[in-house]
């Protein structure tokens, strides 16, 4: 479950929550168990929600990619890039970006995420609604064949060993621990983006080139197919916290 963004969990979770699934509290513990302390996000998300927000939506920009993202100021911008991640709430505008620490001593190490506010611009509702998971599932599928062909035709390994293989294997058909009511379609879509998100950090932080030249299209590639499977994580979660919200019907 640690593999998927923090920032993704939780969405689901509170999501899930704020229809009348389980608890806040219990909605967190579900979403963060590897998180040991949180700063700065009951306490906002329970604030929107009493303002009468009934979804709470996910972004993962990256590095020149920010789809996804409400408009907010730079400073917002470069923190949710910096972490990859932010949760949004969409008819008021808000935004929350995870700053990831640790603290204790050697040998008995917690982690904690201290969640940090900012003003966004609201998104509109029919963007979100129009996310579908089976158009996600198919244009993400046709990403992954091109990527295959491409680092084909880069040749050499887009890993360095079998890890990411034996990462596929093992998540692939896992439930990811997502709330028990997630749409049997959107726990697929979701698994399968996180899978290939993963494969292909693991192959940029591996070394299977045999050029530098050779290393800077298959790293390029790699990249491009990253950055694919971690779009359509956002719009898988997003898709089914619409769901959840009510906005739209279960598909």
């Amino acid at each position: 479950m640690a593999e998927l963004p923090a920032s993704v969990r939780t969405a689901l979770w509170v999501t899930h929550a704020w229809s009348g699934g389980t608890t806040l509290t219990r909605a967190i513990e579900q979403a963060l168990p590897d998180i040991d302390h949180t700063q700065g996000l009951v306490e906002q998300v329970r604030l929107w929600h009493d303002l009468g927000e009934s979804a709470l939506l996910v972004a993962l920009p990256g590095p020149g990619d920010v789809t996804g993202l409400p408009r907010t100021g730079p400073v917002a911008m470069a923190a949710a890039v910096e972490a990859g991640e932010a949760l949004f709430v969409p008819a008021l505008g808000g935004l929350l970006v995870p700053e990831y620490s640790t603290f204790g001593s050697e040998g008995a190490r917690g982690h904690r995420i201290d969640w940090m506010a900012h003003d966004a611009d609201p998104v509109p509702a029919h963007r979100i609604e129009a996310l579908d998971h089976a158009q996600v599932e198919r244009t993400l599928r046709r990403r992954m064949l091109t990527a295959v062909d491409e680092l084909d035709a880069i040749g050499g390994s887009p890993w360095a060993d079998e890890l990411a293989r034996d990462l596929v294997d093992d998540r692939l058909g896992t439930d990811w621990a997502l709330p028990p009511s997630l749409p049997d379609r959107a726990r697929k879509v979701i698994g399968l983006a996180a899978t290939l998100s993963i494969a292909a950090g693991t192959g940029l932080e591996s070394s299977g080139a045999l050029s530098a030249t050779h290393d800077h299209h298959r790293s390029s590639a790699l990249r491009s197919l990253h950055r694919d499977a971690e779009a359509a994580l956002a719009d898988a979660t997003n898709a089914a916290c619409a769901a959840f919200a009510g906005w739209v019907p279960a598909r």
